[in-house]
């Protein structure tokens, strides 16, 4: 009796906790070639998140491997940004696989034919759940032309087949099928629904950018549709428009016919990079044409054109009634250690295009970041005849743990466009303004800010307050009491000012991704120096730089008085990782520890450049 009793207790618990997220009434459907929300015609402006469920930039110095799964705050803060800019879908990545040029201790999804990594799917349930608390519906591609996350060559990988045999090879089909079926049979660890019976996902994708012959089309979406009825399926096929790089020519793939004729796909899918705004124009009207009102068209994927260029494009979409809706690529969100993650696109974003963060930002400049983001987000509201309401204001920020020094990060605050930092001696206050208005945008993976202003062996409290035009937040809780044992100066390589001189030393910004996404950086070769100066004796000197060399390239010298140099020891660690999907650099950090002097020069000994310093001092 009392087994019984605790077991019903149990499912009683079980629903409760379930039924404690929302849920959509209505499934996403097909009526007279338009998306339907119940009886309410169903369109929209938003983004691709590729990293809704999977981290691929995690870009740390120190951190070797790039990959892992996004937190429950991550999740909240992509979802309220989509919410805010008034998107009602989010595009994912694929269904990560596990990939032969990943680090060993990578997590990853599909660990092996009909071999599924449980964690990493608890994180997508998350994400679905989570999805519907704030009305967004869901486009899942299950399968990756690339082996960016995984995909295509790493099933083939899996049976040492080749990629191109996965199209037709009946093992390697089987084995992806087994992923389909897994995926969509997978009862949610939140909710306790089954995928397939989920509304909150809008729609399955066979896969991004597929280069698949007709038959495996046909194939894969049939048996998607054996499964799972209630659900649109969209083609992944890559009908793709793109100047390459290598011809400077603009490459253009159509819709396939076998993509408009089958009747177990519902949506056509294409994809638009032109360089120029009017073949991107041209491309699109084209596509309308080609599919002829025979199924509703999506453009899962275009961007980076101009701000004015974008406007046109969108009021097309808007216009144009047999497009459904576009989704822009693409958007990151904050990062729990402080800060936002950072895409850059070297290729097809022509080393120019970064991933977008909102409400825009300084860095963000380079693109007319802020104007784009408040462009798209009025015609967000517009492509689903809505007033566009007044941004939110944000919330408290959280003010993340440290010690000896104020140096800190904070978890940002959706919206805010910059924060104040107060400082006081008692946790009651009176509060004092030492930082107005600076944004958390920053090289990823350091502190956001280092209070030099405080005094040494005084204690203090801190606390911050996020900003947008609507006003500030409530202050974050206060951290504290800090006994400040030295001070930080830091040189985050966004210009000259902060070194006491320099020779040949220059500030550039381009070929982020090689850089771990650091916006700027001091660059400099064979025989530049850089020298910095504090205003007390050094303690420790940290140089984080990245080199193509095997061997370090920069040495150090110290003085007292700068006029008497002596040569200094120096610890150098390597950071690199064993991926190779991406082009990174050597990341090396020089240690020095010293208490003779207060100038200290770095001497470039081949090419090096230096992302950040800093300086403790006391």
């Amino acid at each position: 009796m009392r087994y019984i009793l605790t077991r019903l207790l149990s499912c009683i618990f079980l629903l409760i906790s379930m039924h404690s997220y929302a849920e959509f009434k209505n499934f996403i459907h097909l009526e007279n070639n338009m998306l339907k929300d119940g009886d309410k015609e169903f369109r929209f402006i938003s983004f691709n998140v590729p990293t809704l469920n999977y981290v691929e930039d995690e870009m740390k110095f120190e951190r070797k491997n790039p990959y892992g799964l996004p937190s429950e705050f991550e999740l909240h803060d992509v979802y309220k940004t989509i919410k805010e800019m008034g998107g009602q879908v989010v595009r994912s990545y694929t269904i990560p696989v596990r990939n032969t040029n990943f680090p060993s201790e990578s997590i990853t999804f599909v660990e092996a034919p009909g071999k599924f990594n449980e964690e990493a799917f608890k994180v997508m349930d998350l994400a679905i759940a989570l999805a519907a608390e704030y009305d967004i519906r869901l486009i899942v591609p299950l399968l990756n032309n690339w082996q960016w996350m995984g995909g295509r060559p790493n099933y083939a990988a899996f049976r040492d087949k080749t990629s191109e045999e996965f199209w037709t090879d009946r093992q390697l089909i089987e084995d992806f099928k087994k992923t389909v079926h897994y995926v969509l049979n997978r009862r949610n660890t939140v909710t306790g629904i089954l995928y397939k019976n989920d509304p909150t996902i809008m729609a399955w994708e066979t896969g991004n950018e597929l280069e698949n012959p007709p038959e495996w089309g046909i194939e894969i979406a049939r048996y998607i549709k054996s499964i799972d009825s209630k659900h649109l399926l969209i083609d992944g096929f890559h009908s793709v428009h793109v100047l390459e790089h290598s011809t400077g020519k603009l490459f253009q793939r159509w819709p396939q016919q076998y993509s408009i004729d089958e009747p177990a796909i519902d949506l056509i899918n294409a994809h638009f990079y032109e360089y120029d705004p009017q073949d991107m124009l041209n491309d699109m009207k084209k596509t309308v044409e080609l599919v002829g009102g025979k199924k509703p068209l999506f453009f899962g994927e275009f961007g980076f054109i101009s701000t004015p260029a974008m406007e046109r494009i969108v009021d097309y979409i808007i216009q144009e009634k047999a497009i459904v809706g576009g989704l822009i690529w693409s958007l990151r969100r904050h990062h729990p250690e402080g800060g936002f993650y950072q895409h850059s696109e070297p290729i097809i974003g022509y080393d120019y295009y970064r991933a977008y963060h909102w409400p825009g930002f300084n860095e963000g400049e380079i693109n007319d970041e802020r104007n784009l983001m408040s462009m798209l987000r009025r015609k967000a509201f517009e492509i689903q005849n809505k007033p566009v309401p007044p941004i939110s204001l944000p919330e408290a920020p959280n003010l993340l743990p440290f010690s000896d020094a104020p140096v800190f990060s904070w978890q940002g605050s959706m919206g805010a466009s910059g924060y104040n930092i107060e400082r006081a001696t008692n946790i009651n206050g009176p509060w004092a303004l030492i930082e107005y208005n600076i944004d958390d945008l920053d090289t990823p993976g350091f502190p956001l800010y280092s209070d030099e202003s405080a005094e040494l062996d005084q204690s203090y409290y801190y606390r911050i307050i996020a900003l947008n035009s609507q006003g500030k937040s409530a202050p974050s809780k206060p951290f504290g009491p800090i006994k400040v044992n030295y001070l930080t100066k830091t040189d985050r390589a966004v210009n000259l000012s902060i070194r006491d001189d320099s020779r040949n030393v220059e500030v550039k910004s381009s070929d982020w991704r090689s850089f771990k996404e650091a916006f700027s950086r001091l660059h400099g070769k064979k025989g530049a120096w850089i020298r910095y100066h504090v205003p007390g004796k050094l303690k420790e000197m940290r140089v984080y730089a990245y080199e193509k060399s095997t061997q370090p390239l920069l040495s150090f010298d110290v003085s007292k008085d700068n006029t008497n140099y002596q040569p200094i020891k120096v610890k150098t660690e390597a950071f690199t990782s064993s991926e190779n999907n991406y082009d990174y650099l050597v990341p090396r950090l020089y240690t020095i520890k010293t208490n003779n002097g207060s100038h200290i020069r770095a001497n470039f000994n081949g090419t090096s450049d230096i992302v950040r310093v800093e300086i403790d001092y006391y």
